[in-house]
């Protein structure tokens, strides 16, 4: 169990990753953070005028409480398809703040 959550705990970078709803650009940075299949975004490299608050939280048993954001783009909602620890465990550190995608909002190489 240790060494499968010591693979989890480093953060890796990848090259420019693209965040997007339909065609609009949610988020584009040239270094994510992927951790478990996600890309984590940097907050400045997010267009925070396309994301709502969700009242939606998870808790994950090592990184903790996950907050959603709905992401809004060209007249169509998806539900929670962003999300970020604000407050993760030390193990989780690295990503705080940051920002990964899923529910219909696409991560691609740009």
């Amino acid at each position: 169990m240790a060494d499968l959550l010591s693979r989890f705990k480093k953060p890796n970078t990848s090259d420019v990753r693209v965040a997007l709803a339909g065609d609009a650009v949610v988020a584009s940075a040239e270094k994510t953070i992927k951790l478990e299949g996600n890309d984590y975004f940097d907050p400045d490299t997010v267009n925070w005028d396309m994301l709502e608050p969700s009242p939606r939280t998870s808790v994950c048993p090592w990184k903790g409480v996950a907050t959603y954001y709905d992401v809004v783009a060209d007249g169509t909602r998806y539900p929670a398809a962003a999300w970020t620890y604000e407050e993760p465990s030390p193990a989780a550190a690295h990503i705080k703040g940051r920002i990964a995608f899923w529910r219909g909002v696409r991560v691609a190489k740009g």
